[in-house]
């Protein structure tokens, strides 16, 4: 790992993680910061609080200015937007599938093409066939990753990422982590937090 570097945890069904994904590894080979990409579900955390659901359902008006401000923030960085039919979405496979795909050195493209097809085209990645096309389209096995998911050794690693994640005190995602345990929450935190692991 990189001198200057930070950790990106993200939530596939977190939609301000899409800008975020999109925007950060420009970003980052700008500042010369390596980016460890950490997938992580939110739904355990959010159980935590006594949430059964996404803040941005339970609470209407938050989760109207929400939808609106991703579309805003999708037309100044030129990034296509759809709202899904479905939200939250189901993240569990492509969390479980996208650890496997970065022990490949296919990670970043995997997760960029999944928070295109949910985000960008609307489309519901907790479909399993949604996600093997997306692994198709990337050359991948998709029944071979699905079947390796399913393993005992990626569903505890999943688990323990997640752990991580709580011990770390992230409560939504994105969230950006720099060496010295600064957190950062946030896709208007991005630039922020690439800029204090140069600092």
């Amino acid at each position: 790992m990189s001198e200057h570097h930070v950790e990106f945890w993200f939530e596939f069904a977190s939609t301000y993680s899409y800008p975020a994904a999109m925007r950060i590894g420009a970003l980052a080979r700008e500042r010369h910061v390596a980016v460890r990409w950490r997938p992580f579900l939110l739904g355990p955390i959010f159980k935590a609080q006594g949430w059964g659901t996404s803040p941005f359902n339970i609470y209407a008006a938050k989760g109207r200015y929400m939808w609106r401000d991703l579309e805003r923030t999708c037309i100044a960085i030129g990034l296509p937007f759809v709202k899904p039919a479905v939200f939250p979405q189901n993240t569990l496979l492509a969390s479980r599938v996208a650890l496997l795909a970065f022990e490949q050195g296919r990670g970043e493209d995997f997760c960029r093409a999944v928070y295109a097809a949910e985000f960008g085209e609307g489309r519901d990645i907790g479909e399993p066939e949604m996600l093997a096309a997306i692994l198709r389209r990337l050359g991948q096995d998709a029944d071979r990753l699905f079947a390796q998911a399913q393993s005992d050794a990626v569903k505890v690693l999943l688990r323990t990422q997640c752990e991580e994640a709580q011990k770390l005190g992230i409560f939504g995602a994105p969230s950006f982590v720099t060496p010295d345990g600064e957190l950062f929450w946030g896709n208007d935190r991005l630039e922020t937090a690439l800029d204090w692991a140069v600092r």
